[in-house]
């Protein structure tokens, strides 16, 4: 009787699974495995939000496992020291996994390669699994990777994606591996109250239900902030619940300008990939220097406490704002806007800012928050470094009625559409009657001193 073992990451899901499809394909049996590595928590990267996410989708992936005759087995532990117990407990002779692109997946690759063979164990990786073109798939001349997005995007476009494949009928694993009890959302707290549930099976609910919907306007409404009609699928393909292949594929199968969006956003996310992949230490420094002299937390501290609260007098910014705490997800065009207001406008370091997402976006994740907030502050891959949004003309254009403004900012429920995003410009006595900060920063003045500082004045 062969046994492989499967390890789990950024990839709980049964369809369209390549490790987990080799596995049984190699074995008689097969150890469905997921490690809760201390290493995670200590990096800071275990919040509420997708802890809680998490938890959802591990309980999905066990149920869907014990409806096949499997279950998912979850240890707790250092992720080498971990897998190599369980392989020496089933006897395995393969583990298989998804490849990675952050240090962290590096280092976790090397040591389980190295851990592993010591024990006469094979460790199999396999790519295309948490992106639909593998990182260095596709290249340009004299480079390691596409550095800029629209010819990457032509080329990827014409690759030939790997075949499709199903959820398995069957999954048997050995009696002797035992785990430990799932986590729960319901044994965390300080969770967004709006935090969508986890999971395969209501990823894939999404994805159909928006597709009947939506895909077809997606080209002309991805941007509408009150419309709110994106698809909100980035925290399952964040944590592997869909298959970004197949949703490729599922698009494409469907066509029209609303599905090519669609792909084109899919494929912004294997192009920070590849990029991260070719440039680890982009995650924490300049993609690109600008010998920027950011300003700091303390030297900022009240600015970038009135920007996390959203209390900074520009209504689109502290929408946005708010909507991340309350769903621990937010708009892709107020990513933009909040974003380029932090880093531009007030000047503070894109980092703190990254931080910020990464402890409340149920999304976040090292890629691409990392490398959208580098593109935002002009140090990554943006053509455009030294764009600056302006927050009231954007408000105007992709919330022109104010409505998402309302939805979050019920101070400003009440006021007229022609100040909802500029309540500065109402009457006195109108204003008075509005409990809502005056803005932080003179937009002028961020614009002057963000040029100053990159030498454009």
């Amino acid at each position: 009787m062969t046994v492989a073992v499967v390890l789990f990451t950024s990839d709980l899901r049964l369809h369209d699974h390549p490790p987990l499809r080799a596995a049984l394909a190699s074995a008689d049996e097969v150890v469905p495995l997921f490690v809760r590595d201390p290493g995670v928590h200590a990096a800071g990267f275990d919040v509420p939000n997708r802890s809680a996410f998490l938890a959802d989708c591990l309980t999905d992936l066990d149920a869907s496992l014990r409806g096949r005759g499997g279950r998912l087995v979850v240890r707790k532990g250092p992720v080498l020291q971990e897998v190599c117990t369980v392989a020496t407990e089933c006897e395995a002779t393969e583990v298989h996994m998804a490849a990675g692109v952050t240090d962290y997946a590096h280092r976790r690759e090397e040591q389980l390669r190295d851990g592993l063979r010591a024990q006469g164990v094979a460790l199999r990786v396999h790519d295309t699994v948490v992106t639909a073109v593998a990182p260095g798939a596709v290249t340009p001349a004299g480079s390691d990777h596409f550095a800029v997005f629209t010819p990457y995007f032509r080329k990827w476009s014409q690759e030939r994606l790997r075949e499709v494949c199903a959820a398995p009928r069957a999954v048997h694993v050995p009696d002797a591996v035992q785990g430990e009890p799932l986590p729960s959302r319901d044994e965390l707290s300080d969770i967004s109250p709006g935090l969508p549930d986890g999971g395969e099976a209501a990823g894939r609910d999404r994805f159909s239900r928006w597709a009947r919907s939506d895909l077809s306007e997606y080209a002309d409404r991805h941007d509408d902030l009150a419309g709110d009609a994106t698809s909100r699928l980035s925290p399952y393909l964040h944590f592997g619940a869909l298959s970004p292949a197949e949703l490729v594929q599922r698009a494409r199968e469907r066509g029209g300008a609303g599905a090519d969006a669609f792909v084109r956003q899919l494929c912004w996310r294997d192009f920070h990939h590849q990029v991260l992949a070719a440039r680890p230490d982009a995650s924490r420094r300049d993609y690109r220097t600008r010998n920027d002299k950011w300003r700091t937390e303390k030297e900022a501290a009240k600015d970038i406490a009135a920007w996390r609260d959203g209390r900074t007098g520009y209504p689109v910014v502290d929408a946005a704002m708010r909507q991340l705490r309350h769903e621990g997800w937010m708009h892709n065009r107020a990513r933009l806007l909040v974003a380029s207001f932090l880093a531009k406008t007030l000047y503070v370091d894109w980092r703190i800012g990254a931080r910020h997402f990464l402890d409340l976006l149920v999304d976040g994740d090292v890629v691409n928050n990392q490398l959208n907030w580098q593109w935002v502050a002009g140090t990554g891959t943006d053509t455009r470094p030294h764009r600056v949004l302006n927050p009231v003309v954007q408000g105007k254009r992709f919330d022109a009625q104010g409505e998402y403004v309302r939805r979050w900012v019920p101070e400003l429920r009440d006021v007229a559409v022609a100040h909802v995003h500029e309540p500065w410009r109402m009457p006195e006595h109108e204003r008075s009657q509005v409990d809502y900060p005056q803005p932080l920063i003179d937009l002028g003045d961020g614009l002057a001193r963000f040029k100053r500082a990159r030498g454009r004045d």
